[in-house]
C-alpha cells in the first residue's frame, strides 16, 4: 500500500523508524508541536487543511500520528480515502503502546509530566503558534513581573496561582525511553530538571508496537478507528475514545 501519514513532530524519530521498517510506502508530513495548545477548533482546522492537501488518487489511506488531543481531531472529515486514527487520548498512548497501559500508568501516577526525545528537542512552539495559543489569547503567557506591573502584586499573585503556573499540578517527570535515543543525554536532562524542581523522576520503557501497526497497515478495531469517506471523527465517551459519524 501507499500511505500518507500526518503526524505531530514530537513523534519524528519514532515515525521515521517505523516507516523504514514498514512493508508499505509511507509519505510523511510532520506538523508543529503545540497544535493542541491552540484549542480544539483551531487545531482541527489546521489538521483538516493538511488532510485536504492529500492527493486521494495517490494513496490507499491517510494515517494520523495523533490521539484525540483535547478534541483537536473531532470533526475531522475523511476525503476520498479512509482515515486511520489510533484510539488514543494523546501521543503518550502512542509512546506507551496501548491505551490500557497509558490509563494504568496515569491512574497510578497522578501529577506526572512525560518526556521523550521529541518533547525535549522540539520544546518550543513556532512563533506563529504561540501567537494563537490559548495562553497568548488570554494574556496568560506573560511573566509574574509583568502581571505585577499590570495588575498590582496582590492581583498578580492570585492570577499566577490560578492560571499562570501551568506546572502547579505536576510533581514527577517520567522519561519514556523509546530506543531511538542517540545517547543518554535526553534522560539526563530530564533527571536534572526534575531535581531542579524538586520533583520525582522515573524512566519507563516505551513501546513502538502501536506506531508500527499503524504504518504496517495492521489496523485492528481495538487499536484503530477507520473513518470511511463521507464520515468524520467524533469523540466517544466509552473506552474506545473515538468514533466515526456520518457527515449530514
Amino acid at each position: 500500500m501507499r500511505l500518507k501519514l500526518i503526524s505531530c513532530e514530537v513523534l519524528y524519530r519514532e515515525m521515521c523508524l517505523a516507516a523504514v521498517r514498514s512493508p508499505n510506502v509511507v509519505d510523511i508530513e510532520f506538523l508543529p508541536r503545540g497544535l493542541h495548545d491552540l484549542g480544539a477548533a483551531r487545531m482541527q482546522a489546521l489538521v483538516q487543511a493538511a488532510l485536504d492537501r492529500v492527493d486521494a488518487t495517490q494513496y490507499d489511506a491517510a494515517l494520523f500520528g495523533y490521539g484525540l488531543c483535547n478534541n483537536g481531531l473531532v470533526g475531522l472529515r475523511a476525503p476520498a480515502v479512509p482515515l486511520v486514527v489510533p484510539r488514543a487520548h494523546d501521543c503518550i498512548t502512542l509512546f506507551l503502546g496501548s491505551k490500557e497501559r497509558y490509563l494504568e500508568y496515569f491512574n497510578a501516577h497522578p501529577g506526572v509530566y512525560f518526556k521523550t526525545t521529541g518533547w525535549i528537542e522540539r520544546d518550543r512552539n513556532p512563533e506563529d503558534l504561540s501567537q494563537l495559543s490559548i495562553q497568548r489569547l488570554t494574556g496568560m503567557d506573560i511573566s509574574y513581573e509583568q502581571l505585577v506591573a499590570r495588575y498590582g502584586e496582590e492581583n498578580a499573585r492570585y492570577l499566577y496561582e490560578m492560571l499562570g503556573d501551568r506546572t502547579r499540578n505536576y510533581s514527577q517527570f517520567t522519561f519514556i525511553e523509546m530506543g531511538v535515543e542517540p545517547d543518554d543525554s535526553f534522560e539526563q536532562r530530564t533527571r536534572e530538571e526534575a531535581a531542579r524542581r524538586g520533583w520525582k523522576f522515573e524512566k519507563v520503557q516505551g513501546d513502538l508496537s502501536l506506531i508500527q501497526h499503524l504504518l504496517d497497515g495492521d489496523w485492528n478495531e481495538d487499536e484503530f478507528l477507520m473513518v470511511p469517506p463521507g464520515y468524520r471523527v467524533a469523540a466517544s465517551y466509552c473506552g474506545d475514545i473515538i468514533a466515526a459519524e456520518k457527515v449530514s
